[in-house]
């Protein structure tokens, strides 16, 4: 059993009545993974606008694996501390881990943010030496078009992220860096210029199963003609 722990913030966490990536990612590994897997995380709610908080399973189809660690505001900062329980609690084997957004955004800058990949990267190593890790850089948001300093910051991350997967990967753990989907158009694949709709959360979940089809000949390429 392949056991697959999705990592992220508001956009992996979704809200109330949506499918989510992970949804649409466990769909379509059912249809092109020939093994047995599964979602696995300590949470399995989306978060509900209307209370403030990650207390929904109003998903648009809940019929699923809905399990994660994600949440609506947290970013690397927030996961570093928290994965190694994660890891070894679920027995995960790869983590899909999308982050970045709300901490460039809020707490940390481009260089303290890469190096709480690093502490995330080790900790969740302590837990098992063996994991392996798919990370998606950020997808520069509506605030990255109008500003100009958060755009250089996202931009910078992203190398940054990129040097860090290339710096601290490694034959029993290795490291997938995914490609930032080139289609993605914050004016037709999000409802709000950050949260991906139906058409983002399809690109996001062929970003991760592009790498992993590529990378380790897991799965295959995600239909285009669906996104």
């Amino acid at each position: 059993m392949l056991r697959f722990m999705p990592v992220g913030d508001s956009m992996t966490i979704g809200s109330a009545g949506e499918h989510t990536w992970r949804h649409r990612l466990w769909q379509h590994l059912c249809a092109t993974y020939g093994g047995p897997f599964t979602l696995v995380g300590p949470r399995e709610t989306l978060y509900d606008k209307a209370t403030d908080a990650p207390t929904s399973y109003a998903y648009a189809e809940p019929g699923f694996p809905r399990a994660h660690l994600a949440g609506w505001g947290e970013g690397w900062l927030h996961m570093a501390p928290l994965i190694a329980d994660a890891v070894r609690e679920s027995r995960a084997d790869v983590l899909l881990v999308a982050l970045g957004l709300i901490d460039l955004g809020f707490y940390t800058n481009a260089e303290q943010t890469a190096e709480n990949v690093e502490r995330f990267v080790t900790r969740a190593r302590t837990a098992d030496p063996h994991i392996r890790m798919v990370m998606l850089p950020v997808i520069p948001n509506i605030r990255a078009q109008a500003d100009d300093p958060f755009a250089t910051e996202v931009t910078l991350f992203n190398e940054l992220l990129a040097k860090a997967v290339a710096d601290l990967d490694e034959p029993r753990s290795p490291l997938l860096l995914a490609s930032t989907p080139p289609s993605y158009d914050i004016h037709h694949d999000t409802y709000d210029g950050t949260h991906p709709n139906a058409s983002g959360e399809h690109k996001i979940a062929a970003a991760f199963a592009g790498a992993m089809c590529q990378g380790w000949g897991l799965g295959e390429e995600y239909d285009a003609g669906r996104t």
